[in-house]
């Protein structure tokens, strides 16, 4: 029982984590995304959105030649830290925030997008700085769109099976999160150990989802359909 909670409390921290992080890396290419017109913003579009149809095994195996003691940024970490990358918190880390690059973008970009042009050249004429109206403006305007980012990434991470098996392994405490811990429970025939380990997944992701969208909905009402 002490192991289950191990890896719930585990897989908690890594969604947690993963969570905070996408969503600073996610404003500023949000932003950009959201308002730029250079021809190869598609690209650049479709490679975030490439988790979203990537089997997550074929993800895994990439990233885990590239985080590999000799790979692109597994050799940059290991000169930095004297450590490997791969079956490591900090490896399934930047693996999960890959992975759920799109989930945290697209809410962001859609937000962004749904801001018109006149509500930040009103801020302009009043003498705010441009960091000034992204902080008043932009942000507020786009509590939803932070919200949906937020919950999407948190519970996407949540349910991560190939690519934190590829990147993580399964070892006790550093990388053994519940999707891993449930498929060697029903490996071993452990039902029991699976049913818990399904059961408070279940539940947990509903309560946060049923929060988030209430508080969501509750936003919608406060500020109306077009914010």
């Amino acid at each position: 029982m002490g192991i289950e909670w191990q890896a719930l409390a585990l897989t908690a921290q890594l969604a947690a984590v993963t969570t905070g992080c996408l969503l600073l890396l996610a404003t500023p290419l949000a932003w950009w995304l959201a308002h730029s017109a250079r021809p190869w913003a598609g690209w650049v579009e479709a490679v975030v959105a490439l988790p979203l149809v990537l089997p997550p095994t074929v993800m895994g195996f990439y990233l885990l030649l590239w985080f590999a003691p000799d790979g692109g940024l597994g050799s940059l970490w290991f000169n930095l830290t004297g450590g490997p990358l791969n079956f490591t918190f900090t490896g399934l880390v930047l693996a999960s925030m890959v992975y759920s690059l799109p989930f945290a973008t697209q809410p962001l970009q859609a937000a962004f997008a749904g801001i018109g042009p006149g509500i930040l050249e009103a801020g302009a004429t009043l003498g705010a700085s441009p960091a000034d109206r992204f902080l008043r403006l932009v942000l507020p305007l786009s509590r939803r769109g932070y919200l949906t980012a937020g919950v999407l990434t948190f519970a996407h991470t949540l349910g991560e099976f190939g690519v934190v098996l590829m990147i993580g392994g399964n070892i006790p405490g550093e990388t053994r999160v519940v999707s891993v811990a449930l498929y060697e429970a029903v490996e071993t025939l452990d039902y029991g150990s699976a049913h818990r380990l399904a059961g408070v997944l279940l539940a947990f992701s509903f309560v946060v989802l049923l929060l988030v969208y209430g508080l969501n909905r509750r936003l919608s009402f406060r500020l109306g359909p077009g914010i």
